[in-house]
Order: structure tokens, then sequence, then C-alpha cells
């Protein structure tokens, strides 16, 4: 029997318990533990415990421990994430790729290190996942896709194919987006939205009762 490797997770929120039961059904790691600002040491999170506050990560390298994940979510502010991942980088640790068994993945997409892919997503042949990418729970990715690094595809969105999507750029809860469309980076595309045209850095496309609303990032 294959021995499973000891990964680490950074962050004990909402977003964690769903990394936590993607790992548990899996076979490649088993969870040492999870580091957490907040949370007192011994709580535990679907039974992984919390062993403390990040600064007890390089101990933990240095104990063996020599990967890592960050299970912390993000809706539009990627900072923290970024913060983490520079951070374990500096450590040594290398950064597991967490697939849920349920979901869908094309023998030749290609998908980031430290990138997410939740219960029921799908991702279609030709794809491209970036670096600390989220693909949430039941999420759409069609063929011929390209997504950023850090960004966070949120639960139930459809991608159609060929679209390519800047880096940190949020697509949320429920939103669609047809074809061969450019997002840029840092865009934010509403829960519900419906998008029909490309995004430039930093542009927002937002859908209320039938009617497109188009923003600008706010100087």
């Amino acid at each position: 029997m294959k021995t499973k490797k000891r990964i680490i997770l950074i962050g004990a929120g909402g977003h964690c318990k769903v990394i936590v039961d993607a790992i548990k059904l899996g076979k490649e790691f088993d969870i040492y533990g999870i580091t957490d600002a907040k949370l007192p040491a011994k709580t535990k999170i679907l039974g992984a415990p919390v062993l403390g506050k990040d600064e007890i990560l390089p101990d933990i390298f240095r104990k063996g421990i020599k990967y890592a994940f960050i299970s912390v979510g993000s809706v539009k502010d990627c900072s923290v994430r970024k913060a983490i991942d520079k951070e374990l980088k500096k450590i040594g640790f290398k950064l597991a790729v967490i697939i849920h068994p349920g979901a869908i993945i094309a023998k030749d997409s290609e998908i980031g290190e430290g990138a997410f892919v939740a219960a029921g997503a799908v991702i279609n042949p030709g794809s491209k996942i970036g670096r600390n990418a989220i693909i949430n729970t039941s999420a759409s990715i069609d063929h011929d896709c390209e997504i950023g690094d850090f960004v966070h595809v949120a639960p139930g969105a459809t991608l159609s194919g060929g679209i390519k999507v800047g880096s940190e750029t949020h697509i949320g809860t429920g939103a669609n987006i047809i074809q061969y469309l450019k997002i840029g980076k840092q865009c934010l595309v509403k829960a519900g939205a419906l998008l029909t045209s490309n995004l430039a850095d930093g542009e927002t496309w937002a859908k209320t009762d039938r009617k497109f609303e188009y923003e600008n990032k706010p100087e």
C-alpha cells in the first residue's frame, strides 16, 4: 500500500473544511495539522487538529513535513493567499495540488501547483489552471480555457470554451461566461452575472434584474 504524504494546511475557516474533506476522500495526502491566526490550538476541523499560528510553520518543516496547502479562501482580495504562498516558498514547502475525487478532469489539462479542484467541478480538454487557483464546487471549465494564478472560479460558475482569465480575478457564484472572451487581471464577475464581452484589467461586470451594469474599478 502506498504511503500517504503528510501535509500541513494554512487557514482553518470554511474553505478549509472543503479542503479537509477532499483530502480525506483522496489517497495522496495525510493531514498533519492546520495552522490558523485566530483559532486556538487543539481546535479540530472535521477531525484535523489546529496546531497553532503560522509562526510554527518553520518548525513543522524541520520535522519533515514537506507539503503544504493554502486553505484560506478568497472572494476578490488575494493578498492573504499571496502572502502565505510567499512565506511557504521561503520556508521550502512544496505546494500540493488537491483534487476532490468527485471532480472530472481531462487527462491533457494542466493544473498548477497549489491549485484546488472541488467536488463536481469539470475541467475539459486543453484547459490550463494556474498556480493557487480555486475551481470551486460544481464549477465548469470548458475546452481550451486558460485560468490565471490565484483565480477563484466560485461554485456553479460556467466558463465556455477558449476563455482566458487573468491572474487574481474572481468569477462569482453561478456566473456564466460565453466562449472565447478575454478577462483581465484582478477583475470581478459578480455572482449570477452573464458576461458577453471582454474585460480589461481591474474591471467589474454585474447583472441586476435582467439589466447589465458595467462598472469600472474604483481608483
